[in-house]
């Protein structure tokens, strides 16, 4: 029997993890994004309706959090890698 992939994670004694975000108030009150590198960090429900500016190695992109995100971490709505594609080139 193997473990679900959420309890590999972390451990369920430990928690979730997150990070205090120092305007989390101010932010939900003003509509204001909080910047963060923290893409490791539990989406909990008091984030959700803020706007975050997750960093994904180059740009900060914006993530608004909904109910269906909590539980999951920043950086899975953050994608660091670009989509490839195919150039034709000048002579054909």
């Amino acid at each position: 029997m193997n473990p679900t992939v959420s309890v590999l994670a972390r451990s369920a004694w430990k928690g979730p993890y997150f990070v205090q975000f120092s305007g989390l108030r101010q932010a939900l009150a003003k509509k204001v994004p909080l910047k963060t590198t923290a893409r490791a960090c539990t989406i909990l429900p008091t984030f959700v309706g803020i706007t975050f500016l997750v960093h994904n190695g180059k740009n900060y992109m914006p993530v608004t959090v909904t109910e269906e995100m909590v539980g999951h971490k920043l950086g899975e709505f953050s994608p660091t890698r670009k989509r490839f594609s195919y150039r034709q080139t000048k002579n054909k």
